[in-house]
Formats: structure tokens, sequence, C-alpha cells
């Protein structure tokens, strides 16, 4: 069971800090009030293959590691209450 524990606790670092370089690397899509003011347009090609871009896959990975991150934190919790 010591193996285990090891093993999840290493990949749990690999992931901690790959989530932590992604949402460093991700740039702010808030445009703040003047988006508000102006009035951004939601209808063009780019926000309909967001997800094709680099931005969307890297948004997509992060969402994903956050669900590994979660389930991996829960596992390790258990692991040590046994």
């Amino acid at each position: 069971m010591e193996i285990v524990k090891y093993i999840l606790i290493a990949v749990y670092m690999i992931v901690c800090i790959a989530l932590v370089i992604l949402v460093t690397k991700q740039s702010k899509e808030d445009s703040g009030a003047s988006g508000t003011i102006v009035g951004a347009s939601a209808n063009n090609f780019y926000e309909k293959n967001k997800g094709r871009t680099a931005e969307g896959r890297m948004k997509r990975a992060t969402i994903i590691l956050m669900v590994v991150f979660a389930i991996l934190t829960l596992a390790l919790g258990i692991l040590y209450m046994v």
C-alpha cells in the first residue's frame, strides 16, 4: 500500500506543477468595462471555433487537470485515513 501512496504523490506533484504552469500561461478572457460598454460580438468566426485554437486546447487541458487534481486529492485523503 505504501508503493501506491508514493506513486499517487508523484503523479499529484506532476499534476500540480502542470496545473500551475497552465494557469499562469493563460490569458485573461475578460474584456472588462470597455467590452460591456461597446458590446463585444460573440457571433464571429473566432468565437465559434475557439475550442480548436491553442487557447481552447489549453483551457480544456486545464479543466481536465483540475478534475484529475480533485480526484487525486480525494484518493490521497482516503489512503492516508486508512
